[in-house]
Protein backbone atom coordinates (compact mmCIF):
# COMPACT_ATOMS: atom_id res chain seq x y z
CA UNK A 1 0.00 0.00 0.00
CA UNK A 2 1.56 3.27 -1.16
CA UNK A 3 0.69 6.47 0.71
CA UNK A 4 1.74 10.05 0.07
CA UNK A 5 4.07 11.69 2.58
CA UNK A 6 3.36 15.27 3.65
CA UNK A 7 5.32 17.97 5.43
CA UNK A 8 3.93 19.71 8.49
CA UNK A 9 2.78 22.48 6.11
CA UNK A 10 0.77 19.88 4.09
CA UNK A 11 3.15 19.92 1.14
CA UNK A 12 4.17 16.85 -0.85
CA UNK A 13 7.30 15.07 0.38
CA UNK A 14 7.33 11.86 -1.66
CA UNK A 15 5.55 8.65 -0.74
CA UNK A 16 5.98 5.58 1.43
CA UNK A 17 4.94 1.94 1.08
CA UNK A 18 3.04 0.57 4.06
CA UNK A 19 3.40 -3.10 4.93
CA UNK A 20 0.09 -4.92 4.41
CA UNK A 21 0.95 -7.24 7.30
CA UNK A 22 0.60 -4.24 9.64
CA UNK A 23 -1.62 -1.72 7.82
CA UNK A 24 -3.73 -4.08 5.71
CA UNK A 25 -5.16 -6.49 8.29
CA UNK A 26 -8.85 -7.42 8.33
CA UNK A 27 -10.53 -5.40 11.07
CA UNK A 28 -12.67 -7.24 13.63
CA UNK A 29 -14.66 -5.13 16.06
CA UNK A 30 -14.70 -7.78 18.79
CA UNK A 31 -10.89 -7.83 19.00
CA UNK A 32 -10.74 -4.04 19.21
CA UNK A 33 -13.43 -4.08 21.89
CA UNK A 34 -11.50 -6.62 23.96
CA UNK A 35 -8.35 -4.52 23.70
CA UNK A 36 -10.05 -1.27 24.72
CA UNK A 37 -11.70 -3.10 27.62
CA UNK A 38 -8.27 -4.46 28.63
CA UNK A 39 -6.65 -0.99 28.54
CA UNK A 40 -9.39 0.77 30.48
CA UNK A 41 -9.48 -1.96 33.12
CA UNK A 42 -5.71 -1.86 33.55
CA UNK A 43 -5.58 1.85 34.27
CA UNK A 44 -8.22 1.73 37.03
CA UNK A 45 -6.63 2.45 40.40
CA UNK A 46 -8.85 0.10 42.39
CA UNK A 47 -8.33 2.13 45.57
CA UNK A 48 -12.04 2.64 46.34
CA UNK A 49 -12.88 1.74 49.94
CA UNK A 50 -15.70 2.10 52.44
CA UNK A 51 -15.49 1.53 56.18
CA UNK A 52 -16.82 -1.61 57.77
CA UNK A 53 -18.47 -1.59 61.19
CA UNK A 54 -15.18 -2.34 62.92
CA UNK A 55 -13.44 0.58 61.17
CA UNK A 56 -15.95 3.36 61.86
CA UNK A 57 -14.68 5.74 64.53
CA UNK A 58 -16.70 6.00 67.72
CA UNK A 59 -17.19 4.33 71.08
CA UNK A 60 -18.59 0.87 71.54
CA UNK A 61 -20.73 2.07 74.42
CA UNK A 62 -24.41 1.20 74.37
CA UNK A 63 -26.19 4.49 73.51
CA UNK A 64 -29.34 3.84 75.58
CA UNK A 65 -30.69 1.12 77.78
CA UNK A 66 -32.12 -2.01 76.24
CA UNK A 67 -35.74 -1.64 77.39
CA UNK A 68 -38.17 1.01 78.42
CA UNK A 69 -37.27 3.86 76.05
CA UNK A 70 -39.66 2.99 73.24
CA UNK A 71 -36.77 2.96 70.82
CA UNK A 72 -35.27 0.07 68.94
CA UNK A 73 -32.44 -1.85 70.55
CA UNK A 74 -28.94 -0.55 69.82
CA UNK A 75 -25.54 -1.88 70.81
CA UNK A 76 -23.60 1.09 69.41
CA UNK A 77 -24.03 3.90 66.88
CA UNK A 78 -21.80 2.43 64.19
CA UNK A 79 -24.57 0.38 62.63
CA UNK A 80 -25.39 0.65 58.93
CA UNK A 81 -28.70 2.41 59.63
CA UNK A 82 -27.05 5.10 61.76
CA UNK A 83 -25.90 8.42 60.34
CA UNK A 84 -22.15 8.13 59.74
CA UNK A 85 -22.29 4.39 60.31
CA UNK A 86 -20.78 1.52 58.37
CA UNK A 87 -21.57 0.51 54.77
CA UNK A 88 -22.82 -2.96 53.97
CA UNK A 89 -21.11 -4.69 51.04
CA UNK A 90 -19.17 -1.59 50.01
CA UNK A 91 -16.19 -1.64 47.62
CA UNK A 92 -12.77 -2.76 48.80
CA UNK A 93 -9.36 -2.24 47.16
CA UNK A 94 -8.80 -4.72 44.35
CA UNK A 95 -7.08 -5.19 41.02
CA UNK A 96 -9.43 -4.50 38.09
CA UNK A 97 -7.02 -5.59 35.36
CA UNK A 98 -8.01 -8.42 33.03
CA UNK A 99 -5.84 -10.80 31.05
CA UNK A 100 -5.40 -10.64 27.29
CA UNK A 101 -2.81 -12.69 25.34
CA UNK A 102 0.12 -10.78 23.92
CA UNK A 103 -0.68 -11.97 20.39
CA UNK A 104 -4.22 -10.60 20.65
CA UNK A 105 -2.87 -7.25 21.87
CA UNK A 106 -0.48 -7.05 18.91
CA UNK A 107 -3.26 -8.07 16.52
CA UNK A 108 -5.56 -5.38 17.95
CA UNK A 109 -2.92 -2.69 17.33
CA UNK A 110 -2.54 -3.88 13.73
CA UNK A 111 -6.32 -3.71 13.30
CA UNK A 112 -6.48 -0.20 14.74
CA UNK A 113 -3.79 0.96 12.30
CA UNK A 114 -5.50 -0.87 9.43
CA UNK A 115 -8.89 0.65 10.22
CA UNK A 116 -7.47 4.16 9.90
CA UNK A 117 -5.61 3.27 6.70
CA UNK A 118 -8.65 1.65 5.04
CA UNK A 119 -10.98 4.50 5.95
CA UNK A 120 -8.65 7.20 4.61
CA UNK A 121 -7.96 8.64 8.05
CA UNK A 122 -4.20 8.04 8.02
CA UNK A 123 -1.69 10.82 7.30
CA UNK A 124 2.05 10.26 6.98
CA UNK A 125 4.42 13.14 7.87
CA UNK A 126 8.08 13.29 6.93
CA UNK A 127 8.82 14.49 10.48
CA UNK A 128 7.06 16.06 13.46
CA UNK A 129 9.27 18.99 14.34
CA UNK A 130 8.65 22.68 14.98
CA UNK A 131 10.93 25.69 14.67
CA UNK A 132 9.59 27.16 17.92
CA UNK A 133 7.10 26.36 20.65
CA UNK A 134 4.38 28.77 19.50
CA UNK A 135 0.88 27.30 19.34
CA UNK A 136 -0.59 29.69 16.75
CA UNK A 137 1.63 28.72 13.77
CA UNK A 138 1.29 25.04 14.70
CA UNK A 139 -2.51 25.34 14.73
CA UNK A 140 -2.35 27.04 11.33
CA UNK A 141 -0.21 24.27 9.87
CA UNK A 142 -2.39 21.47 11.22
CA UNK A 143 -5.48 23.36 10.06
CA UNK A 144 -4.30 22.91 6.47
CA UNK A 145 -5.00 19.17 6.80
CA UNK A 146 -8.65 19.84 7.64
CA UNK A 147 -8.97 17.88 10.87
CA UNK A 148 -9.68 18.96 14.44
CA UNK A 149 -9.19 15.61 16.19
CA UNK A 150 -6.02 13.58 15.74
CA UNK A 151 -3.43 11.39 17.38
CA UNK A 152 0.09 12.21 16.23
CA UNK A 153 2.70 9.49 16.70
CA UNK A 154 5.97 11.36 16.39
CA UNK A 155 8.60 8.61 16.29
CA UNK A 156 11.04 7.35 18.87
CA UNK A 157 11.33 10.72 20.63
CA UNK A 158 9.04 13.76 20.59
CA UNK A 159 10.56 17.06 19.54
CA UNK A 160 10.28 19.42 22.58
CA UNK A 161 9.12 22.38 20.48
CA UNK A 162 6.51 20.25 18.73
CA UNK A 163 5.23 18.90 22.05
CA UNK A 164 4.88 22.40 23.54
CA UNK A 165 3.31 23.82 20.39
CA UNK A 166 0.58 21.16 20.35
CA UNK A 167 0.03 20.98 24.12
CA UNK A 168 -2.79 23.56 24.13
CA UNK A 169 -4.56 22.29 21.02
CA UNK A 170 -7.83 20.54 21.98
CA UNK A 171 -8.34 16.99 20.68
CA UNK A 172 -4.72 16.77 19.50
CA UNK A 173 -2.64 14.12 21.25
CA UNK A 174 1.07 13.46 20.67
CA UNK A 175 2.76 10.18 21.58
CA UNK A 176 6.10 8.52 20.87
CA UNK A 177 5.94 5.38 18.74
CA UNK A 178 6.48 3.20 21.81
CA UNK A 179 3.31 4.67 23.32
CA UNK A 180 1.02 4.02 20.34
CA UNK A 181 -2.02 2.11 21.59
CA UNK A 182 -5.45 1.00 20.40
CA UNK A 183 -7.54 3.19 22.71
CA UNK A 184 -5.83 6.48 21.79
CA UNK A 185 -5.88 5.61 18.08
CA UNK A 186 -9.61 4.91 18.10
CA UNK A 187 -10.65 7.85 20.30
CA UNK A 188 -9.34 10.40 17.78
CA UNK A 189 -10.68 10.87 14.27
CA UNK A 190 -7.36 11.01 12.39
CA UNK A 191 -4.10 9.14 12.87
CA UNK A 192 -0.91 10.98 11.94
CA UNK A 193 2.32 8.99 11.77
CA UNK A 194 5.81 10.16 10.96
CA UNK A 195 7.96 8.02 8.67
CA UNK A 196 10.03 7.10 11.71
CA UNK A 197 6.88 5.99 13.55
CA UNK A 198 5.83 3.86 10.56
CA UNK A 199 9.19 2.11 10.59
CA UNK A 200 9.09 1.60 14.37
CA UNK A 201 5.57 0.15 14.35
CA UNK A 202 6.26 -2.04 11.33
CA UNK A 203 9.40 -3.45 12.94
CA UNK A 204 7.53 -4.03 16.22
CA UNK A 205 4.44 -5.71 14.76
CA UNK A 206 5.62 -7.51 11.65
CA UNK A 207 7.23 -10.40 13.50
Amino acid sequence: MKVAVKTIENKAAGDITLDDAVFGVEVKDDVLHRMVHYQLNKRRAGTHKTQTRSEVSGRGQKPWRQKGTGRARAGDLRRTQDRGGAVVGGPTPRDHSTDLPKKIRALALKMALSSKASSGKLIILDEAKAKDHKTKPMAANLGKFGFDSALIVAGNEIDPNFARATANLPKIDVLPSVGANVYDILRRDMLVLTKEAVNDLTEKLKG
